[in-house]
């Protein structure tokens, strides 16, 4: 059957829109778990802001690395489910499940242990470190039910399973409010912990939101977990893994380390111009976050298509994925550039970080839709395989256009947080336009071309 007769609606029933706008949700929803947690936390005191942002920076470094598993285990899931060979998803996912376990259960002993070891490498003083030990001690001891989740939210949504995971993330903030207000502020005759009471909100949420999705895994998908498959990890599935996974995650890692290396850029220009970026960047998020849900939902359907060798309609869905994108994205960031000055008014009354900040919002009308042809072709490159690439690239540009644009626009000519920004858009600019000529020119095919041949032979060993 050649590739170009069934349409993609043949392959995958659920539209873009409805595999997207969940995620975005659920996204927007982990973003607002720290600045809810930050400002009811505010009621203590600063020194207590700083020590939960300080110990939670060494938890979402974890958290990253975490993402590698449940990045490649989801396309290769939608490659098998593409091909019509459940079992070969389940055995793939039933893996990812066991190697998340292992790697936070490691992740939570080195935490737990070494809480104090790691929060002298962060410089914090004794009187922040009282704060931040006994929450390091809950959030890192506790880290391999996220590393749980993480492996299930990514089964789920391979099988295009979105909504769910959407809503346990809204249960899970749910609780952790609740949990929050009880023990923060002492409510219902609770005693009032401080710190550790926010701790031990975010870790029962977390127990929760994993027993929900064990549930919701087995109910969509009937995926049986034995006590063996927790310690029997076959070397090859493990591979396709990693073979997608490490390579996004190096991506991640390289532009978090990027980033913070401008930041630490405008830290130097004064702690005004740090606030303003750092109140401009939470608008961006918002935007960002739009390209983000597209290009999570566009990977699944095109791991799908790959997966049953369509591979043009695969090339069609990235290029539908981009329109639609665009016209979100380019939206969007007008509609926050007109309301610029409104939006950073809720964070601040300082007139010189309104005007720079909205300036900056501005901007991004230029930095937006370059970003959104990056997110939209790194993840469908992602899911035909062709995940070295965009590594590379990525590590290239982003410390070399977006570090070195950010140090000689912003700091060497002195132009300040504008060419930051214009430095950010050079770049996402740069990798979109190279990864939309690599697609364009279908380098990626040979790649796709193996994925399904190999997802096809383990086929009949699992049937």
């Amino acid at each position: 059957m050649s590739p170009t007769n069934d349409s993609p609606s043949s392959i995958l029933k659920p539209s873009l829109i409805a595999l997207a706008w969940p995620i975005f949700v659920e996204q927007l929803l982990h973003i607002m778990t720290g600045t809810v947690d930050t400002f009811m936390v505010s009621h203590i005191s600063d020194n207590a802001v700083a020590a939960l942002g300080t110990a939670n920076q060494i938890v979402v470094f974890f958290i990253i690395i975490f993402s590698f598993v449940s990045i490649g285990a989801s396309v290769v899931i939608t490659h098998h489910l593409g091909g019509k060979d459940p079992a070969g998803a389940d055995q793939v996912a039933t893996t990812a499940i066991g190697v998340n376990t292992w790697i936070g259960l490691i992740a939570s002993l080195l935490v737990w242990y070494f809480a104090e070891p790691m929060l002298g490498i962060m410089q914090l003083s004794e009187e922040l470190k009282s704060y931040a030990l006994p929450f390091l001690h809950l959030m890192g001891g506790t880290l391999f039910l996220e590393s749980i989740n993480f492996a299930l939210s990514a089964i789920l949504r391979a099988h295009t399973h979105t909504r769910p995971v959407m809503l346990v993330t809204v249960l899970q903030n749910v609780l952790n409010v609740i949990g929050n207000c009880i023990l923060l502020f002492g409510l219902f005759g609770a005693p009032k912990l401080g710190v550790v009471g926010v701790a031990l909100s975010t870790v029962f949420s977390r127990f929760v939101a994993c027993i929900a999705l064990w549930i919701l895994v087995e109910h969509y998908t009937h995926l049986k977990i034995r006590a063996r498959d927790f310690f029997y990890l076959k070397r090859d599935r493990l591979g396709r893994i990693l073979h997608i996974g490490l390579p996004a995650a190096g991506e991640n890692i390289s532009w978090w380390l990027a980033f913070m290396f401008v930041t630490a850029l405008t830290a130097r220009m004064g702690d005004t111009q740090l606030a303003t970026q750092s109140y401009a960047f939470q608008i961006s998020m918002i935007i960002m976050l739009c390209g983000i849900a597209i290009a999570v939902a566009g990977e699944i359907i095109i791991g799908h298509m790959i997966g049953a060798g369509k591979f043009e309609d695969a090339y069609h869905q990235a290029m539908n994925n981009l329109k639609f994108g665009l016209v979100i994205t380019i939206g969007t960031v007008i509609l926050a550039a007109i309301l610029a000055p409104v939006l950073l008014d809720l964070f601040t009354d300082d007139p010189v970080i309104i005007a720079t900040g909205a300036l900056l919002v501005r901007l991004s009308i230029c930095l937006e839709p370059g970003r959104t042809f990056n997110l939209v072709f790194v993840n469908a490159l992602r899911a035909t395989g062709d995940a070295r690439y965009p590594l590379l690239l990525g590590i290239a540009s982003q410390w070399t256009i977006m570090v070195g644009g950010a140090w000689l626009l912003g700091t060497h000519l002195g132009w300040g947080l504008p060419g930051v920004w214009i430095a950010f858009a050079a770049d996402e600019w740069l990798r979109g336009m190279l990864f939309l000529r690599r697609w364009r020119q279908r380098k990626w095919l040979p790649h796709a071309k193996r994925t399904h041949a190999t997802a096809q032979a383990t086929a009949p060993a699992v049937a």
